[in-house]
C-alpha cells in the first residue's frame, strides 16, 4: 500500500467561498474521451486531455462524432515537434517539427463511421506554421467533424472540440519562452491549467493552446505579432510568460526595450478583443545560472499590469525563488520533477478569480505549510487536508474533516467519473480505470481540489 498526503503549497488551493462565475462564458468540451476514427482504426489518446508529448498520430484523416447539439464548434489541435509553438520566429536557437499545415475540416450529419455519409467543407487551412491552433466552424444539425489532409501532418498530439453556441469566451493562448515550452508543454505534469480550472469550477472547460518558443524575446514577439494575431487572435485571453531572455544576465540595459515591446503586445491584444495577462518573470537559481533577474524587470511587469488594468498573473519569481529545487541543472528552466506542474498550478491559481463573481481568496486563512500538512480556517470552519492513497485500482480518502463532505472524481477529459458522500470521514472508490484524475472535496464552507494518479 502506497500512502501519501496531498497537501502541498500549490496543489492545495483550498477553495473557500464559492462564487458564481459570470465574467467568462463557458464553452463546454464535447470531445473529451471520444474515440478518434482514423479509417478502420480508432484511438483514445487524441482526446484524452493529457496533452503530453509521447503519444501522437500521423494519420491524414481523423474523424470524431460529438453528437447533435452545438451550432458552432471551436476545434483545436496540437502537434509535437520539439515542443516549440513555431519553428522560425527566433534566431536564437533552432526548432524542428512538422505542423498540421494544409488540410480541410469537414462536417457530416449522417455519417456512421467517419468515412461514409455526406460531408461538407467547414474550414480550409493553408500554410499553417504553428503547432497549436483553433478554428471556429458552423455545426448546426451536424454530428461529425474530421480533419482531412493530403500532405504530411507531422505528429498530432490532441484534438479538442468546444461548444461555442452561446459565444463562449473560455479560450486561452499561453504565449511564452522556453520557460513555457519546457514547463507548460514539455513536462508530463499531473494536471494542466485547464483541468485544474475545471476541477475548481466544473461548469468551465477552458480551451488551452500552448505557445512557448525557446530563445524568443519580446522584440522577436513584436516582430511576429501579425503571425501571433493571425494564428492565436481568435481566443479571448493571452496568458503571457515573457522576459527571461530580455533580462538575461541580470542587468537592466534592455529594460526600456522590454517595457516598450510589452506595451505594444498589450495594445495589440486589446485592439483585437484579447485580454492579456502577464506573469512575473521566473526566478533563477543564481548559484547555478550565475545571474538573477534584475528587480527592475519585476517592477516593470507590475507597473504594466497596473497601468493597463490587467488581471494579475502568477508570480513565478517569488515561487521559484523559494523552490529552487524545481529548477533544472542550468538554474533557469523548470525541471521535469515538479517544475512544469508548479507552473500549471500557479497559472490556475492566478486565473481563478476571473471565474468567480467575488474574491475567492481566504483573507482570514491561517496556513501551516510543510511537506505534510496544510490547515485552513475560515469563519470558524477548520479544514484539514485528507490522507489519500491508492491500492491497486482502488482509491481511498481518509480523515476528511467533515462528515457531510462530497467527493467527486473528474477524469483528465473533464468528465465526472464518480461521486460519493463521506461516511465516518472516509470515502472509497473501487476498481477505477487507470489514469489521471482531479479530486474535488466540498462541504459547507470549504472546497478542496488535488490531482491523483491511478496506476
Amino acid at each position: 500500500m502506497k500512502s501519501m498526503t496531498v497537501a502541498t503549497s500549490i496543489a492545495i488551493w483550498a477553495i473557500i467561498g464559492l462564487g458564481t462565475a459570470n465574467s467568462i462564458t463557458p464553452n463546454k468540451l464535447v470531445s473529451g474521451g471520444l474515440p478518434a476514427h482514423t479509417g478502420t482504426k480508432t484511438t483514445d489518446y487524441l482526446t484524452d486531455g493529457y496533452l503530453t508529448n509521447w503519444k501522437s498520430s500521423s494519420e491524414k484523416e481523423i474523424a470524431l462524432n460529438v453528437g447533435v447539439g452545438p451550432s458552432k464548434l471551436f476545434v483545436t489541435w496540437e502537434s509535437y515537434g520539439d515542443c516549440a509553438w513555431a519553428t522560425n520566429f527566433t534566431s536564437g536557437c533552432g526548432h524542428s517539427g512538422v505542423a498540421l499545415s494544409n488540410f480541410k475540416v469537414l462536417t457530416s450529419a449522417n455519417s456512421t463511421n467517419g468515412t461514409d455519409g455526406d460531408w461538407e467543407i467547414a474550414a480550409t487551412i493553408k500554410n499553417n506554421p504553428v503547432m497549436a491552433r483553433g478554428v471556429t466552424i458552423d455545426f448546426a444539425g451536424k454530428s461529425w467533424f474530421k480533419f482531412v489532409s493530403d500532405k504530411d501532418v507531422g505528429q498530432i498530439l490532441e484534438i479538442e472540440a468546444f461548444d461555442m453556441s452561446q459565444g463562449g469566451t473560455d479560450t486561452w493562448f499561453f504565449m511564452g519562452t522556453s520557460i513555457s515550452q519546457m514547463g507548460i508543454k514539455q513536462q508530463d505534469t499531473d494536471s494542466t491549467t485547464a483541468q485544474l480550472i475545471h476541477a475548481r469550477f466544473p461548469e468551465y472547460t477552458p480551451a488551452m493552446l500552448r505557445g512557448g518558443i525557446g530563445c524568443i524575446n519580446s522584440t522577436e514577439v513584436v516582430a511576429h505579432l501579425p503571425e501571433y494575431l493571425e494564428y492565436a487572435g481568435n481566443v479571448k485571453y493571452w496568458a503571457i510568460e515573457m522576459g527571461t531572455n530580455d533580462a538575461w544576465g541580470g542587468g537592466d540595459w534592455n529594460l526600456n526595450t522590454f517595457v516598450k515591446n510589452m506595451q505594444t503586445i498589450i495594445d495589440s491584444a486589446k485592439a483585437h478583443g484579447i485580454t492579456p495577462i502577464i506573469s512575473r518573470i521566473i526566478a533563477t537559481d543564481s548559484a547555478k545560472a550565475g545571474w538573477q533577474v534584475n528587480p527592475a524587470f519585476l517592477k516593470a511587469v507590475d507597473k504594466l499590469t497596473k497601468d493597463n488594468k490587467l488581471p494579475e498573473g502568477p508570480d513565478f519569481y517569488s515561487y521559484f525563488s523559494k523552490h529552487r529545487e524545481l529548477l533544472g541543472s542550468d538554474g533557469v528552466h523548470p525541471n521535469a520533477n515538479g517544475g512544469g506542474q508548479a507552473m500549471h498550478h500557479l497559472w490556475a491559481q492566478a486565473l481563478a478569480p476571473l471565474y468567480a463573481e467575488k474574491d475567492t481568496v481566504c483573507k482570514d486563512c491561517k496556513t501551516v505549510d510543510d511537506s505534510t500538512t496544510t490547515i485552513k480556517s475560515y469563519n470558524k470552519v477548520k479544514f484539514t487536508s485528507p490522507v489519500v492513497y491508492t491500492q491497486g485500482k482502488n482509491l481511498f480518502f481518509e480523515k476528511i474533516s467533515s462528515n457531510s463532505a462530497t467527493v467527486i472524481l473528474i477524469s483528465a477529459t473533464g468528465q465526472i467519473t464518480a461521486q460519493k458522500n463521506s461516511v465516518a470521514s472516509r470515502v472509497t472508490f473501487e476498481n477505477l480505470p487507470v489514469g489521471k484524475y482531479i479530486t474535488v472535496i466540498h462541504g459547507k464552507g470549504f472546497r478542496f481540489t488535488s490531482p491523483i494518479v491511478v496506476k
